[in-house]
């Protein structure tokens, strides 16, 4: 193996970054015939490498541990680099919260195991993640991150009992679950959470990495261990003489919303309308349909301008008496510590159509449902200097970075995604629709309405590949236009499962502010939309070259090709489609001619004279849309390299998962 040979020259000259990078190649490279030399490579880098490459190390000691290849000198060096140095730690976290829990008074059993008898070592990998060894079976399982952005339970299926949870040992779910589920005394009926663990000595080993205090403070948990299940749910007045149906219900506090539910904008008519009208009345969420990013922004700040200025509770309620809700005012109003997401908050709060189906009851806080919305979404390409395609938009740069999003510590993504040729005939009719509304009546000084090159738009427009790593997109979903249209049963039980809501009758029908079918040409669920093709606004060619260069998305999302056949293409195949679109051009030429048709001839002085003569307004036009052909081979230059795509940071770019439905409750096969 040339890569090994290489490092072994380098360490021998005490080049040890090299030497490292040579044996982090060998392992690449490596098959898994030759455990004698991951094991070499793994020890040299784990003694001489910086920064993050112990991870390297860590990883290859794990799985040939899990092999059985030299499993008592790779125990030996687990323990002493990465168990040992932080036992302390681990060990004093156990005591912590033992003792914590031996005080609270809703936990029955209170023998807690010996640190040294618990059957699950947890030798840290990170800040955040650990990965479990299980004494008896001398084995190591996967990394677990106690912290990671994910709800994976589907916690708020049914409500008509106390929430009752499984076996829940992410911190994060755990917190979910404190800070979305009411307080008893907030909803004045019993309502605690009751965590169920059916091994008690395996939730004393989790304890060395869970950290319980912020989950006991208002004691709202009920921790039942094995057989105590037969308990659920307890009779608090009897058992703790606490009768909770006497206190009053409390209205929805601004800080107890956490958890939105990002409902974002993939492209132009994908159906984001249709999941619009299905949430719209849920009891469990603060719904409002879609509205521009930019007038969101903009009412935040002018509401945070208002009540900063604010010199007194009373000034800050004759400034929103229009709210009618003088309570979510002074609540903004005393917190100096306000976010932007508590302003969004409350202005959704105060507006009673929006508000208005809501269960104020409910055992759980309602989520915030929000889509917010931009004119078009554009993402422009570029290579780097390894020649991967980098793909940059502004408008998801606006969310990424937007503190309205970031100030939610619960966040849940799902996309609309819809047949891309349909939804790009969908997409031209609506450009075309818009232009030609805004230029029936120009005046002398207006500029008139554009329609852009939607075909490479829709090419470049990847909203459906995220980085993992990315906040925002931690916990996504993709889910297609044609089975919610299709087998809507079966797509929206899935998709409440993933949301984490009741699937609620109000689910079963397209609505308005509660007002059913809103929109008759739709009709609901009718399947008519589906089948469009819009032929007048997209031709075979352009159809062709959009399935060509999505063919990794009509893969991973379930769709056949209906123009392309699925044969490789050469750069001359393409660009030789380029000169046939013929309809997408003709769109763009109709706007862009109403440009040149206004152009004045501008004198030094810079007094605009006489009109362009109408053979320099054809040249004009027949230059610009010679620029655009240009742009388009540049893309495809790009792109016939391969389909892979790196973001803003360097990071490659991972399909965004795909709803799965469960088969037995599709009403018709799924849409390919």
């Amino acid at each position: 193996m040339r890569a090994l040979e290489i490092a072994r020259k380098l360490a021998q000259l005490d080049e040890t970054a090299k030497a490292c990078e040579a044996y982090t190649l060998a392992l690449h490279e490596s098959d898994g015939t030759d455990p004698g030399m991951e094991l070499e490579a793994a020890l040299y880098i784990l003694q001489f490498g910086s920064g993050d490459n112990y991870k390297i190390s860590y990883t290859v000691f794990r799985d040939l541990y899990n092999k059985g290849f030299c499993k008592e000198d790779i125990l030996q060096v687990m323990d002493g680099a990465f168990y040992a140095p932080n036992v302390k730690l681990i060990q004093t976290r156990y005591r912590k919260n033992c003792a914590l829990l031996e005080k609270y008074p809703y936990i029955f059993r209170k023998d807690f195991l010996k640190f040294e008898d618990l059957p699950i070592r947890f030798y840290p990998y990170d800040d955040n993640s650990y990965t479990p060894y299980y004494m008896e079976e001398e084995r190591f399982g996967d990394y677990i991150n106690f912290k990671e952005t994910v709800i994976r339970h589907y916690f708020f299926k049914n409500l008509d009992n106390p929430i009752l949870a499984q076996d829940v040992y992410s911190q994060y779910e755990l917190e979910y679950l404190r800070d979305n589920v009411r307080r008893s005394e907030d909803v004045a009926r019993e309502n605690h959470i009751y965590l169920h663990y059916s091994s008690w000595a395996e939730f004393c080993a989790y304890l060395t990495c869970l950290n319980m205090k912020p989950l006991l403070e208002e004691k709202k948990v009920v921790f039942l261990f094995e057989e105590e299940i037969e308990q659920y749910p307890i009779d608090f007045k009897a058992r703790f003489n606490i009768d909770y149906s006497g206190m009053n219900v409390k209205p929805l506090a601004i800080r107890e919303v956490t958890k939105i539910i990002w409902h974002t904008q993939l492209s132009s008519h994908n159906g984001g309308d249709l999941f619009n009208e299905v949430f719209d009345a849920h009891p469990n969420l603060i719904m409002m349909p879609s509205i521009m990013m930019s007038n969101v922004q903009e009412t935040v700040a002018k509401v945070r301008d208002i009540i900063d200025g604010c010199d007194s509770l009373a000034e800050a309620l004759q400034s929103f008496d229009n709210w009618n809700e003088p309570r979510l005012i002074e609540e903004l109003y005393h917190n100096r510590s306000r976010t932007d997401k508590d302003i969004l908050v409350a202005m959704y709060l105060y507006q009673k159509e929006y508000t208005k189906f809501i269960d104020r009851e409910s055992r759980i806080v309602p989520a915030l449902f929000f889509q917010p919305h931009f004119s078009t979404i554009v993402y422009s390409l570029k290579a780097d200097v390894k020649n991967r395609a980098r793909l940059y938009s502004e408008m998801y740069e606006t969310v990424r970075n937007s503190p309205l999003f970031l100030g939610f510590k619960y966040i849940k993504t799902f996309t609309p995604m819809r047949r891309p040729t349909t939804s790009h005939g969908g997409t031209v009719r609506f450009m075309n629709f818009k232009a030609e509304e805004a230029n029936k009546n120009l005046g002398e000084h207006d500029t008139p309405t554009i329609i852009t090159d939607a075909v490479s738009e829709r090419i470049l427009n990847r909203s459906f590949m995220i980085d993992k790593q990315d906040r925002i997109y931690r916990d996504s979903v993709i889910v297609r236009f044609e089975d919610g249209k299709l087998n809507p049963t079966a797509t929206f039980t899935a998709l409440s499962a993933f949301l984490d809501l009741p699937y609620t009758e109000s689910m079963t029908y397209c609505s308005d502010h509660g007002k059913k079918d809103p929109h008759p040409e739709t009709k609901g669920f009718d399947p008519v939309s589906v089948y469009r093709t819009y032929d007048e606004f997209v031709n075979d060619k352009e159809r062709i070259f959009i399935e060509y260069f999505l063919r990794d998305a009509y893969a991973y999302y379930g769709y056949d090709f209906q123009y392309y056949d699925g044969k490789p293409m050469s750069v001359e195949q393409v660009k030789e489609l380029l000169k046939g679109f013929d309809v997408m051009d003709s769109y763009m030429r109709k706007t862009w001619k109403l440009v040149f048709a206004v152009a004045k001839v501008t004198h030094s002085g810079g007094t605009a004279e006489n009109s362009l003569e109408e053979t320099v307004q054809q040249q004009m036009l027949d230059h610009y849309m010679g620029e655009v052909l240009t742009n388009r081979e540049n893309t495809v230059d790009i792109l016939m390299e391969n389909l892979y795509f790196i973001g803003k940071n360097g990071q490659p770019l991972h399909m965004m998962p795909k709803l799965e439905l469960d088969p037995a409750l599709l009403e018709q096969p799924l849409y390919h």
